[in-house]
């Protein structure tokens, strides 16, 4: 590690330590959310898709598109991974978007530019969002609304330093390959103000992210990315704490980073991943029609159509597809120490619109409403079961609103049993958290759901 990134790293975990900010105190931020929450005129109505302005069923394979081209699509999509195949409807937005959040130094302390930002499928509106959270088609304004807010930062050439710059996954089972830039930027620059826009530490974005659907998904995953150092040594803390700070601190793990490498292109080897679009209208186990496209068994999604209005942002009137799942998620990690260092069993998991086959992903991740008849996948129970101090984190965060309608998904960090095995069947293995922020500097290694819940993590020091 070189001395400015070991720097960056320290500076982010004080930052991450600062309860409070000398320019937001938290009577104001709650004050600030509530006002933004209240303080535009925002409306969304379900539609018939076939009621939505400037969308159409193509002719000739059925694909829901939008009449410029742009934006994005729902398309078919046939997958086999390993020996089980499907149809499904899938979202395919070809173009990489800007997830970024500015930094600043006050008082010597840093400080997030953090926007109150409305999205059409969030469940309560509002919700606490990166400085910049951006299609290529916003940005570029393709919609013909107006600029994006701070967006020079995050775009060659920039006035400011970069701390982090990786591209990142989005959910591989509803979107085909989808990825985003996950950004950080510092400057020293007078930043001009915007009122739904705030200076937060980091400690004072963490501590929201304990409340149910406070920090959106955008904000999470920037945030899983940032290189913190491990916090100091505390006389106060307890073993699950000490054992965390070491694995954060990069202690030895039960397998190297290689061997962690290796387990993962063996699973992307043995989930061999095959992907093939196919016409909308001729997805199997689907039906479409102009009013929604739903699973026949009532399972997994619908798409629905939406009008929206909202007037803070570039465009104050649109319509659009999106995305319903049938019930919330479980995603989980399960945590055990080995030699006094903290480690989270992480499985390889393929999912549709992967990029690049298997990704890191939580211990368990699973919608229990999809599984009906079927057997529960490995740990579920046992995650579902834990109680007291055993569950670290617990809270019901949104997914992404921009293209779900009222997705939310719970997420849990939870101490294994004492008789839960050391030894992960095929397909697990025990990481540490330093292995995980590690493997975060690149390209599809952990999934969303895994990074949402790295971001948890960092809320349990």
């Amino acid at each position: 590690m070189t001395d400015d990134a070991a720097d960056d790293g320290l500076r982010l975990t004080r930052s991450a330590l600062a309860a409070e900010s000398p320019l937001t105190s938290d009577d104001a931020l709650e004050s600030w959310l509530r006002e933004r929450a209240v303080a535009h005129d925002f409306d969304v109505t379900l539609s018939a898709l076939s009621e939505l302005d400037g969308w159409f069923f193509e002719p000739e394979y059925g694909d829901l598109v939008h009449r410029s081209g742009r934006f994005f699509s729902i398309e078919g999509l046939r997958v086999n991974v390993g020996e089980s195949g499907w149809d499904q409807p899938i979202i395919n937005q070809p173009e990489t978007g800007i997830l970024g959040i500015l930094v600043k130094e006050f008082d010597g302390v840093l400080h997030c530019l953090m926007q109150a930002k409305m999205e059409p499928g969030n469940v309560n509106v509002i919700q606490l969002s990166p400085t910049v959270q951006a299609t290529h088609s916003n940005y570029t304004g393709v919609h013909g609304g107006q600029p994006t807010p701070y967006v020079e930062y995050f775009r060659a050439p920039r006035p400011g330093r970069v701390l982090v710059d990786t591209l990142q996954s989005e959910q591989g089972s509803w979107f085909l390959r989808k990825r985003n830039r996950n950004i950080v930027v510092e400057t020293t620059e007078d930043v001009p103000e915007h009122e739904d826009y705030r200076w937060l530490t980091l400690g004072q974005v963490l501590r929201l992210l304990t409340v149910d659907n406070a920090v959106n998904m955008d904000a999470r995953t920037v945030l899983s990315c940032m290189p913190f150092a491990a916090p100091p040594e505390s006389g106060t803390e307890d073993g699950y704490r000490a054992a965390l700070r070491r694995s954060i601190d990069h202690a030895p793990g039960r397998h190297s980073t290689q061997e962690v490498l290796g387990l993962l292109t063996e699973q992307r080897v043995v989930q061999r991943h095959v992907q093939r679009r196919i016409p909308l209208g001729q997805v199997a186990g689907w039906d479409c029609s102009d009013k929604e496209i739903t699973h026949e068994d009532g399972r997994y999604f619908r798409i629905v159509g939406a009008h929206v209005k909202a007037a803070n942002r570039e465009v104050g009137r649109w319509s659009q597809p999106l995305l319903e799942p049938r019930g919330p998620e479980v995603s989980a990690f399960l945590t055990k120490e080995f030699d006094g260092v903290l480690h989270l069993l992480a499985r390889a998991r393929t999912e549709a619109g992967s990029l690049a086959g298997a990704e890191l992903a939580p211990t368990v991740q699973c919608s229990p409403g999809d599984l009906r008849g079927l057997s529960s996948p490995p740990y579920l129970e046992e995650v579902l079961a834990a109680t007291g101090d055993r569950v670290r984190y617990d809270s019901m965060q949104s997914e992404e609103g921009g293209r779900f309608y009222h997705a939310q998904n719970r997420y849990l960090i939870v101490e294994a049993g004492e008789d839960t095995p050391a030894d992960a069947p095929d397909g697990f293995l025990w990481i540490t958290v330093g292995q995980a922020m590690d493997l975060l500097k690149h390209s599809n290694y952990l999934n969303v759901q895994a990074r949402s819940l790295i971001a948890a993590l960092h809320t349990t020091w």
